[in-house]
């Protein structure tokens, strides 16, 4: 019988294997069993103080008592806002005068920040609430009221107004991506995780949720070792880390420094990836590292609810060849419209748009933003048929397999000639010399500048982009630098690099 509740997922668990872990960090771990009993006792606190189906604040340290608390949550009726300490206090300011919680759950090393906050609602200090009396008969009739479309949670994304998006996902939508991402890459009881992704992102689901579902065991990874790529390793090994599911800076920052010259590891079977682009010539180090590992490429809005797209890496790539995200999941679908709402000639490029089960319901309380991306299929003219306008540029190759090219809002006019910034990235990363690639357009100045990271000089890339872009794609000003920037979940922060090229002196070689 197909789950209609997350929970259950859990509850199927704990009876099986109470005494194994769960989930694990630095700080310590818990069984199915102590994550089960202190989400009942959560779930019951919040039902007495009379929190039910309203968004609670979950303001915890990365560790396996933020994901009981949001499983708490769920077990009052309630849906879980996962927030961090990590985050900027405005970002967390303009999120909670948005979302006036009924309650905020936090640690004893979030607690004096989040007394100090507006809007939160009923202040609980985890410690307190999640070892309380259990009401069973209330977390019952909760349980017997609640329905597949009722929300799970909001993760907030950015919003091209500076104003964050809450993104709403439900338990009809998060069962169906975990059943066909769990299927897609054979996780299993013996499946153990190594969490990179903060969790206050949804992306953490593709941890969490088969996890609970087969009684497979995750380690939360200290943030602090992805500064330290053998340490890092060395963390996989120790733990018998055997699948990773990273966003592909985590993965290049490894490769890049050239980390399995020293050490590699011994356990990996399965590395999935999403977030960017991954460079050829970083996938081509890990493959040649660990040649019997399966590598997934995954593809997937927020909006959308995680992943809806999956490549598994079946062939060598050459370095100036882009990786195909390939097919939708099933029960979803890929429509590529062009700018007039038509399906584009075969090659053609299109937006991808999305529709099936795994849409979620859009942004919390802004519905003017929700209807201008989740639109009326416009091949429909019968009834009422939604689908997601991602603002991503795709096609299919001649293998039928979707590949995507970049951002609707990377796509320029330059010198008379429409350009796709990610066409100059995926050429510089295609240098020997080069880690990663970000190219950048000022329109008032007209300018592009690329950015990179790796060994190679501006002065020695130069003649090998001329080699391989047109002149009108070639970049006015190429800046090296240390480090690429990245965003808390893991993509290029182009907005950051942007400000920095617009200030930047217009010559091809600094």
């Amino acid at each position: 019988m197909m789950q209609t509740n997350i929970l259950e997922y859990l509850e199927q668990t704990v009876r099986r294997l109470p005494d194994k872990t769960a989930f694990s960090s630095e700080d310590g771990s818990m069984t199915f069993l102590e994550v089960y009993d202190g989400a009942c006792a959560i779930g019951s606190r919040l039902l007495r103080d009379g929190h039910y189906k309203k968004p609670v604040v979950v303001f915890m340290k990365k560790r396996p008592e933020t994901i009981t608390a949001f499983l708490g949550v769920l077990y009052s009726g309630c849906f879980y806002v996962p927030l961090d300490d990590e985050m900027p206090r405005y970002r967390i300011e303009l999120i909670l005068k948005e979302l006036r919680p009924a309650a905020c759950i936090c640690d004893e090393a979030t607690l004096n920040t989040a007394r100090g906050l507006d809007n939160t609602g009923t202040v609980y200090v985890y410690g307190d609430i999640a070892v309380g009396e259990i009401d069973l008969r209330a977390l019952e009739d909760v349980r017997l009221r609640q329905i597949d479309t009722d929300l799970i949670y909001i993760v907030f994304t950015s919003g091209s107004t500076g104003k964050p998006k809450g993104v709403t996902g439900c338990h009809r939508a998060v069962i169906d991506y975990i059943e066909n991402l769990c299927d897609v890459l054979k996780f299993d009881e013996d499946t153990v995780f190594g969490s990179q992704t903060p969790l206050y992102f949804d992306a953490c689901l593709k941890e969490i949720m088969p996890t609970l579902k087969y009684g497979a065991s995750t380690h939360l990874i200290p943030r602090k070792l992805f500064m330290m790529p053998v340490k890092l390793v060395e963390y996989l090994n120790e733990r018998r880390i055997n699948t990773l599911c990273w966003v592909v800076s985590a993965l290049t920052f490894i490769s890049s420094l050239r980390t399995f010259e020293k050490i590699k590891p011994k356990y990996l079977r399965t590395i999935a990836f999403a977030s960017e682009v991954f460079p050829i010539r970083q996938l081509n180090i890990w493959r040649k590292a660990l040649p019997d590992a399966r590598f997934i490429n995954l593809y997937g809005p927020t909006e959308t609810t995680g992943i809806c797209c999956y490549y598994e890496v079946d062939r060598d790539f050459s370095e100036d060849e882009m990786l195909p995200v390939g097919r939708p999941f099933k029960n979803t679908d890929i429509i590529l419209l062009d700018d007039n709402g038509r399906v584009p000639p075969k090659g053609g490029m299109g937006e991808i748009c999305i529709r099936g089960t795994r849409l979620t319901h859009g942004y919390y309380g802004d519905i003017e933003r929700t209807d201008e991306a989740f639109v009326q299929n416009p091949l429909n003219d019968k009834y009422r048929e939604l689908i997601y306008r991602t603002g991503d540029i795709g096609r299919y190759n001649e293998r039928g397999e979707l590949v995507f090219l970049s951002r609707k809002d990377y796509q320029i006019k330059h010198m008379g000639h429409r350009i796709e910034l990610g066409e100059i990235e995926s050429a510089a990363s295609a240098h020997g010399g080069v880690n990663s690639a970000c190219s950048v357009f000022d329109a008032e100045r007209n300018k592009l500048t690329l950015f990179y990271t790796g060994d190679v000089t501006a002065s020695e890339l130069l003649p090998y982009l001329k080699e391989k872009l047109p002149r009108y794609m070639l970049p006015h000003t190429i800046t090296p630098l240390d480090t690429m920037p990245y965003t808390p979940n893991g993509k290029i922060d182009r907005k950051l690099l942007a400000s920095q090229a617009a200030e930047s002196l217009p010559a091809r070689d600094k």
